[in-house]
């Protein structure tokens, strides 16, 4: 099999930083892929950005825990206010599996930000998830069920193998808990997207070091790359931006798209034989 690598930037959409960043890192980088938040407070930015770059491939960031796509104020039986599904992935990821009301209230929001990202007119590259909510077998089920018809093709596995995990700067406990945990998880998310006839990744990295990935890291990983399609999930900015969906303080987006645009790092994927794709170019 032949190596190849997608170079994704979440939470695009979610503010200036955010996508300056990705045009950036698309430009003059490896950057790939981006995945759209339609709620965010810069998405009309993001879409223009997009409309204007037609070599990235975009794709929706499924964003269940806050910065939702229906109107604001509606009442939700997760939240009153309307404002969000919760902001506790395991609370409200059992909610969805135990009330029916709160299902529904998951698939409304996901048929609305589907219907956002049609409005976009971008192509529909890929599904992932805010904090990978789309792992939860309920929640994924029901985004293939609404996202194929509007041209959904690929979706995203963010299971991390061990020997990917090695070159990240977390714990080895770290590491082995997410191996440990994340296994059924993956393995399930793989026989849904077979069912479906979508493409899927067969690696992922980026999920153990999320905010702070280095480019020494992105070097040791293009040195070990297994066979198949590996999609490293980065969240590049220009800097950490401020508000409710800020990224948490420790993070180093900015140290990620210094990582993307390094000049060694496109080199070093070049002179191993590693194709930079889209996941449009897996469907």
């Amino acid at each position: 099999m032949t190596r190849r690598l997608i170079f994704t930037a979440d939470d695009f959409g979610m503010s200036l930083e955010v996508n300056e960043a990705v045009e950036e890192a698309h430009r003059n980088g490896v950057l790939t892929c981006a995945s759209l938040v339609v709620a965010g407070a810069a998405v009309d930015d993001a879409v223009a950005r997009a409309k204007r770059l037609p070599g990235l491939g975009v794709g929706l960031h499924l964003t269940l825990y806050g910065a939702p796509a229906m109107h604001r104020g509606t009442a939700s039986p997760i939240a009153p206010d309307g404002v969000n599904l919760g902001e506790s992935p395991v609370a409200t990821g059992a909610a969805i599996m135990l009330r029916p009301t709160v299902r529904a209230a998951a698939r409304a929001e996901i048929a609305a930000q589907f219907e956002a990202y049609r409005r976009t007119g971008l192509a529909l590259g890929h599904l992932d998830g805010h904090w990978h909510c789309h792992q939860h077998p309920a929640v994924l089920a029901m985004a293939i069920e609404l996202g194929v018809p509007l041209g959904l093709r690929a979706v995203r596995i963010p299971y991390e193998p061990l020997a990917l995990a090695r070159a990240g700067g977390s714990g080895a406990l770290t590491r082995l808990a997410h191996v440990a945990t994340h296994w059924p998880l993956a393995a399930t998310m793989r026989r849904q997207a077979r069912r479906a006839g979508l493409a899927a990744n067969d690696s992922f990295f980026g999920k153990n070091d999320a905010g702070f990935v280095t480019i020494e890291q992105l070097l040791a990983l293009v040195e070990t790359l297994p066979s198949g399609v590996t999609e490293v999930g980065l969240h590049p900015s220009t800097r950490n931006w401020s508000g409710p969906h800020a990224p948490p303080p420790h993070w180093r987006p900015e140290r990620e798209l210094s990582a993307l645009t390094d000049p060694r790092l496109a080199k070093a994927i070049a002179a191993r034989g590693i194709g930079l794709c889209r996941w449009a170019d897996l469907a």
